[in-house]
This record gives structure tokens, C-alpha cells and sequence, in this order.
């Protein structure tokens, strides 16, 4: 850095940094925020699936912060890039969405994301806009602005075009349009996650090839999902949806390792850096991590809910999981036990295991409850007449009636 700008220039260039992967080019992105004007903000999301999640955040977060400092946030819906789909990090061509799939996805994402961002400051905008009045000769001029040379440095393109796997011309043109996007909007930032980072440098060089002022760029890092393994992922089952219960993000938050906390403090907490540098050190001096993950809960559904609703799903989190209770409602499942039924297989039939295997595992490690009680045979035969509950580590509770 230099110091030809201001403190608060430096002071805002430190503040998005915290929890961004990269800013590319650093000088030009001080350069701008030195502007005597608000900057033009752009960040893109193809209505893929209807709920936002913590993941997502992350993002979004970052566009909030642009806004507490007076520039403007355009949340860009990319329908007409929906009709083509996101190769990002596929291996194989993405099914389009229907239009009718775009429109009712869109919808909900514009309710959910008044949740972080301000409606009053925010501009929504869908790249049909400009997309559709394209011709077929503006696109075939799009097209021309890069080449497959090019293209092929993506290495999700470069991974498929080793191993013979096909990709389609379509694919081509996604990062093009989300390219043209920038032009449009005339961004003078682009936000987008690391998986994103060739499709934003695409928006550079659009711009540079239509005369128009080059965006810099902000990646964000791709949140981790409660596996801590895989990106966290409406398919994968491993997300934590911002219009979850209160009490269904509290237990899902609580179940993240201590390990991958510190992650989520990182990417989705508010808190100064010296409040968690804190945490980190009471933890190493002796303090329960678990206290400090319950805070991590409260901020989080405070955000999205009410405080009075973090106070309210703590309270019944130390009720029904510290002290063992049993929820009232939970699943139900019919099972013939008429002969009985060993707990392995009975609890991958209820479905409460992915497998056998795993069950048996879940019973060694004193993770299987009967009606409350840890059941500590892997080769217990469950032979119950009247209806009972079975629970599986913390969350996961299934009432079985036999018949």
C-alpha cells in the first residue's frame, strides 16, 4: 500500500479485507474507494435454489459492508444466466433451469435478502434486462471478445477437456454474459466466492474491450458446511438456511466441530477481531468451548430472528440436549417387531443411520439412546411392544411404533 490516501480510506480497505480471500488489484481497489463518489457495487446469483444459507452470507455480508460506507449494492438475479447454468466446479454440463424454476426462485431470494441488506439502498436487478435485447450479432460479437484458449485456463474446463468429458458451447458463454453483466452495470466492484474468480476477471476484460472503466474485484471464501468437509450446500444437506427456526439453527450451529467455529466466527461473525482472538485464548487457558460457541448462536439468531429468540432456543437447547430431554414432536415410523430386531438394522430402517455399519459405529460410541437411555450393546435386540424413541447423537430423534 502507499500512503497517498487518507486514514479512512485505509480504514475502509481494512475492513473489507477482514474475511476476504482476495482483492484484485489492491491499488486499484484503493484507488477507488478514494473516489470522491459512491462506487457501483455488483454482486451476481442465479436463482439456483430457492433458500438462501449461512454460505451465501458471506457475500452478502460483505455487500452490507459496502453500504454502511455509502456506496451503492446492486444484488444482481441472473435469470437470463440461469437459462444456461453455472459450470463453476462441475464435471459434467448443468441442467438449465426453467424459467418457470428462475421466477419463483428469484422471488424468494428478494424476501430473503432484506434480511442483511437495506432495502431502501439496495437495487435489484435481473440480466434479462439487457441480455434479451441482444441480437444474435451482438452475441456472436460477445463471443469474439475472448477466445477457447482462454476459456480452457478454467480448471473445471481444463479438468474435462483432459479427462474427454464433453462440454457444451453453451457452457462458454456463461462467464461472457456474467462478463457483460459488469458492462452493463458499469461495476466498479465486483464481489463474487473463490470459485468465481475467473468468471469476475472475465468482467475485466469486458470491460476493457467495450471502453468501459475496469471493475475491481473482492472474492470472498467458500463457507464450509456442517461436515466441515464439503462447501456448505442445500444438496448436500449440510447448510444452516437463514429462515430456519430458531431452534433448528441453534442445534445445527452447535453441532459444527470446535475445530470449524473458529471458521464461522471468522466468516459470519460481526464481532471485532479482538473479541475472538479472546475467545481463542480463554479456550486455551481452560474455558468450555461450548460457552463460546453459544454465543456464536446467539449473535446468528439474533441476526435473522430476535434476541428474545437466541434466549429462547439456548433455553431449550440446554433442556432437551444437555439434559437429555425428548423433543414432543418428532417423526414416526411403523416397524414390525414381532420378532424383534437387532438395534444395527433397526436403526438404518427407521432411517435414522445411513447404514448398518454406521449404526453399529454410533452405538459404540455411545451416541444411541432408547427412551433417553444410552444403549450400550451394538448387538441389542429390541423387542418392544409399545411405542418408544430412539435418538441418535443430539438432533436426530424418531418415535418407533411397532406393529
Amino acid at each position: 500500500m502507499t500512503d497517498k490516501y487518507s486514514q479512512s480510506v485505509h480504514d475502509d480497505f481494512a475492513a473489507l479485507s477482514r474475511g476476504a480471500d482476495e482483492i484484485i488489484p489492491k491499488e486499484e481497489m484503493l484507488a477507488k474507494l478514494a473516489l470522491d463518489r459512491p462506487l457501483e457495487i455488483k454482486a451476481g446469483f442465479d436463482p439456483t435454489a430457492p433458500d438462501l444459507h449461512l454460505g451465501h452470507t458471506v457475500l452478502i455480508n460483505k455487500l452490507r459492508q459496502f453500504q454502511t460506507m455509502g456506496h451503492k449494492v446492486t444484488f444482481l438475479i441472473g435469470d437470463f444466466t440461469g437459462l444456461i447454468g453455472d459450470p463453476t466446479g462441475k464435471s459434467a454440463t448443468r441442467p438449465a433451469l426453467t424459467p418457470e424454476e428462475i421466477q419463483e426462485n428469484a422471488k424468494t431470494y428478494q424476501e430473503q435478502v432484506f434480511k442483511i441488506l437495506d432495502p431502501e439502498i439496495t437495487k435489484v436487478r435481473f440480466n434479462s434486462e439487457w441480455m434479451e435485447r441482444l441480437t444474435s450479432a451482438d452475441m456472436i460479437r460477445l463471443a469474439a471478445r475472448h477466445t477457447v484458449a482462454r476459456m480452457l485456463e478454467r480448471d473445471d474446463f481444463s479438468k474435462r477437456y483432459t479427462a474427454n468429458q464433453p462440454i457444451a458451447i453453451h457452457e462458454f458463454l456463461y462467464p461472457l454474459v456474467q462478463g457483460y453483466d459488469s458492462v452493463a452495470l458499469r461495476a466498479d466492484v465486483e464481489l463474487g466466492g473463490t470459485d468465481q474468480k475467473f468468471n469476475l476477471l472475465v468482467g475485466r476484460e469486458m470491460q476493457k474491450a467495450y471502453g468501459v472503466p475496469q471493475q475491481a474485484i473482492l472474492t470472498v471464501p467458500i463457507l464450509e458446511g456442517l461436515d466441515g468437509v464439503q462447501k456448505m450446500s442445500k444438496s448436500l444437506d449440510n447448510y444452516i438456511g437463514i429462515t430456519d427456526a430458531p431452534n433448528d439453527m441453534f442445534g445445527k450451529l452447535m453441532s459444527v466441530s470446535d475445530e470449524l467455529m473458529w471458521r464461522y466466527f471468522e466468516l459470519l461473525s460481526f464481532r471485532p477481531v479482538s473479541d475472538i482472538e479472546n475467545f481463542q485464548k480463554e479456550i486455551s487457558e481452560g474455558r468450555n468451548p461450548r460457552d463460546v460457541k453459544f454465543l456464536l448462536c446467539e449473535e446468528i439468531i439474533t441476526r435473522f430472528h430476535s434476541s428474545e429468540d437466541a434466549k429462547s432456543a439456548l433455553d431449550d437447547f440446554i433442556q432437551r440436549f444437555q439434559k437429555n430431554a425428548i423433543p414432543d414432536e418428532m417423526r414416526e415410523v411403523s416397524i414390525d417387531l414381532t420378532d424383534g430386531c437387532p438395534i444395527g438394522p433397526l436403526l438404518k430402517q427407521a432411517e435414522m443411520c445411513a447404514s448398518t455399519s454406521e449404526a453399529m459405529r454410533m452405538v459404540k460410541q455411545g451416541a444411541v439412546r432408547l427412551n433417553g437411555e444410552k444403549i450400550e450393546d451394538s448387538r441389542m435386540l429390541i423387542q418392544e411392544s409399545e411405542a418408544f424413541v430412539l435418538q441418535v447423537g443430539k438432533r436426530k430423534f424418531c418415535r418407533i411404533l411397532p406393529s
